[in-house]
Formats: structure tokens, C-alpha cells, sequence
């Protein structure tokens, strides 16, 4: 058989596959397809215009690769026919079967079957144009090789939380390093604008977590990781992670709404967490919120400040509704139409502007937390004989932003951003 040479054959594996931080049999692979591409450049090329090729005839060729003598091998599987050598029409299929018994020396062969045949070109004929071919082809097919890797790798963990450190910008995206795990090389991300936070600073080689959005095939690009800073997801699995009750399932997460890009730079970022459990000796809130604020702490911290409402959920829609207004006091609450989910609250007038909060924002995130429609009224003005209040303070549409568990009210450190729970 012709060999064509490839001196360092395997030191040349070796040395892609750790480069590109692929197996030695995706580089293989990889390789074999560039040099199959590089021969049919070949092929087409030395015959030119005298035949036309079909797109799938070289589907039919293989590359054979030898490592220790460091070449390779072009094989074609050929049918056996029963013709005279000048009466073959296509010799890249079929092949005279005296012409078998002759090079092989088997007198058992018949008609109809294949064999494989080495059409491998001489070393002088395999040019210059055709070893440019294989070079593009292999560094296309490694790179479809890596992303294919990292889709696989990757698509599992989607909603999950990773550690990131911030490589570059591009436009207004920050272009994160992420790693699937302890040991594994680590892949770029893209951190989009409307994904970040605003009270985040992203300095070069800055380090935090984030929130696997989305693995987003491009046709250009390949798979794309999207990651997030203002997902409510993130939220959620950082409390996953710092309370053992909810990995344990003791503690449920009902609901979450998060604000993460306030409508005002007045207003900062802030998020209401709806808990609940089934075990009558354990206090979901208190389970989230840890010794001293040690385990609330840890998520605020790693949010830069956010300030976060955990409350107790509840079956009763105006017992969660109340809750949901934390750390405002609420003095009733009246279920004013169920079908249409809307309410009206009814505080103190010391409590009024801290039910609503600055610039709406506690309203608002409570009506998404509940998915209630919330008016909020100054108790003492409040008429009873009036159906629907016309002067109420506030009304805010809510939608649920992830319903996951359920609420109890809370006081808030302002300055820490940190809740802790009250009777409601």
C-alpha cells in the first residue's frame, strides 16, 4: 500500500488535543475528514473538466490513519463485477473481479461483493492546493468539534449557577470564563447588558456567579453560552445552595420576584421570596435567613448589596397578600373580586409610604410575587360603605414572575438589604 508521509504524525495529535482541549479521537476524527476533503480537492482538481463529480460520490472514501508510521491511507470500498477493466464506467465503484483474484490471490470471491481497495495518490501528487484544503478544513472541523463539546457539557446545566471571572468587553457585553465543574478547561460566556446588574462593577478578571441562561446554538458561532447577573433564577439557586433545608427539600421556594434593572437609578435592586414548608417544626423563613443573618448575609453579599425580602407563604390569598407588603404593617386586607384577583389593602398612615416603597417598588413586586392586583389605602380614611375605593394611593397589576413555593412578613435593614421575619 502507498503511504503519504506525515512526519510527527502523532506528537501533531497530541499537541492539537491539548490546545483545543479535545480528545485524541475527536482530533482524529477531525483529521481524517480534513484529509478526505484534501483528497477530493485532489481528485477534482488533477481531472478537472474531463468529469463531473457528484456531491456525494467521495462518501465512499475513507482515511486510514497510521500513527507509527506516520502517514495515512485513502481507501475506497469497490463492488465486484463481472466486466472487462475498459468496459468499468465508474472505477471508484466497481472493480473487474479477475482484476481482485489477481491482487489478492483469492479465487473465492464472487460477483457482488466489496472490497476494499487502497487509492491513496503518490506523495508528489497530493499538492499544494490540496494540503491548504485539509489545513482549513481541520481548524474548521476542530472548532465544530469544541462546540459540540461544550454544547454536550453544558445544555445540562442550564438554570444552574456558575463561578465566572471577566475576560473582555465587547460592545456593552461583558465576555465571562466559566467551567462546568472542578478540573475542566474553562469556556467563554456572554453576560449581555440587560443581564447585568447595575451595582456591579466588572473589572477585568473580576470573579462572582452567575446563571446559566441559555445555550444558544448560532449558525456562525456555534453554541453560545448566555449567562446572567439579574435572572431571578440566580436568586433561587444561591439560596439553594446556602440553606440546606431547601436543597433538602424541607424548605420550599414558592415564588420569587426580582427587580433587577429599577425603572430609576433612585431605586436599587431588589428581590421578595415567597417560602413555605410542610414540617410544623421548622420556620421557613427563619431557615433562609440563618444564625444572625449568616445565611441571607452570604446571598446579599454575593449580590452586592441587594436588598431581599424572604416571606411565608400562605393557602389564604389575603394572608399572603399581606405578607407579600413586607416589612409594611398591614392592617387588613379585602379580597375585593377573586375571579379578577384584585385586593384592597388597608394600612396605617405611618405605613403607607413604606407599603408602597419608593417609586411603587414594594407594591410592585408584591403584586408580581402574588399575582394580585394591589390598592393600598390609608386606613383611616377608608369608607366602608363604598364599594371600591375611587382615592385609593396605589394599584399595581401583578404577575408572578416564578412560582416555585410560598410567603410571611418581614423587617428589613435597609442598609444591608437584609429581612428578617415579624407577625403579620
Amino acid at each position: 500500500m502507498t503511504l503519504v508521509s506525515l512526519p510527527g504524525l502523532g506528537d501533531m495529535i497530541e499537541q492539537i488535543s491539548e490546545q483545543y482541549n479535545l480528545p485524541s479521537n475527536l482530533v482524529q476524527e477531525a483529521l481524517k475528514e480534513a484529509l478526505l476533503k484534501g483528497y477530493e480537492r485532489f481528485r477534482r482538481t488533477k481531472e478537472g473538466s474531463n468529469r463531473q463529480f457528484a456531491d456525494e460520490h467521495f462518501d465512499n472514501f475513507k482515511v486510514q490513519l497510521d500513527t507509527n508510521a506516520e502517514g495515512f491511507l485513502i481507501l475506497t470500498t469497490k463492488t465486484i463485477v463481472d466486466k472487462d477493466k475498459q468496459d468499468i464506467i465508474d472505477a471508484d465503484l466497481e472493480i473487474p473481479l479477475q482484476e481482485v483474484q489477481e491482487q489478492l490471490g483469492d479465487s473465492d470471491v464472487q460477483i457482488g461483493d466489496s472490497v476494499l481497495v487502497d487509492v491513496t495518490p503518490e506523495q508528489s501528487d497530493f499538492g499544494r492546493m490540496a494540503a491548504i484544503q485539509t489545513k482549513q478544513v481541520l481548524l474548521q472541523k476542530l472548532r465544530d468539534q469544541q462546540r459540540r463539546l461544550i454544547q454536550e457539557e453544558f445544555k445540562d446545566l442550564e438554570g444552574t449557577v456558575l463561578q465566572a471571572r471577566v475576560l473582555r468587553f465587547e460592545r456593552q457585553s461583558a465576555i465571562v470564563a466559566v467551567s462546568s465543574g472542578l478540573g475542566q478547561p474553562e469556556v467563554e460566556a456572554e453576560l449581555p447588558k440587560r443581564e447585568q446588574l447595575p451595582n456591579d462593577t466588572y473589572r477585568s478578571n473580576a470573579t462572582f456567579k452567575v446563571y446559566l441562561k441559555k445555550v444558544r446554538e448560532t449558525p456562525h458561532r456555534g453554541p453560545q453560552l448566555i449567562v446572567s447577573r439579574s435572572a431571578a433564577g440566580l436568586v433561587v439557586e444561591l439560596f439553594s445552595n446556602e440553606v440546606p433545608e431547601i436543597e433538602e427539600e424541607i424548605v420550599r421556594i414558592v415564588a420569587v420576584a426580582r427587580e433587577a434593572n429599577p425603572p430609576s437609578r433612585h431605586v436599587g435592586v431588589r428581590t421578595k421570596i415567597a417560602v413555605d414548608t410542610l414540617e410544623r417544626d421548622v420556620d421557613p423563613v427563619g431557615a433562609c435567613i440563618g444564625a444572625r443573618g449568616s445565611r441571607i448575609q452570604a446571598v446579599v453579599n454575593e449580590l452586592r448589596g441587594e436588598k431581599i425580602d424572604v416571606i411565608r407563604w400562605s393557602p389564604d390569598p389575603a394572608t399572603y397578600v399581606a405578607n407579600s407588603l413586607s416589612p409594611a404593617r398591614v392592617d387588613r386586607v379585602l379580597l375585593v373580586n377573586t375571579e379578577e384577583k384584585q385586593s384592597l389593602v388597608l394600612v396605617a398612615e405611618d405605613q403607607l409610604s413604606l407599603a408602597i416603597g419608593k417609586e411603587g417598588q414594594n407594591v410592585r413586586l408584591a403584586a408580581r410575587l402574588t399575582g394580585w392586583k394591589i390598592d393600598i389605602k390609608d386606613a383611616a380614611l377608608y369608607n366602608e360603605d363604598e364599594a371600591l375605593p375611587n382615592d385609593t394611593t396605589a394599584e399595581v397589576e401583578g404577575e408572578s414572575e416564578e412560582p416555585l413555593t410560598e410567603p410571611s412578613s418581614v423587617e428589613e435593614d435597609t442598609e444591608q438589604g437584609v429581612t428578617t421575619e415579624t407577625d403579620t
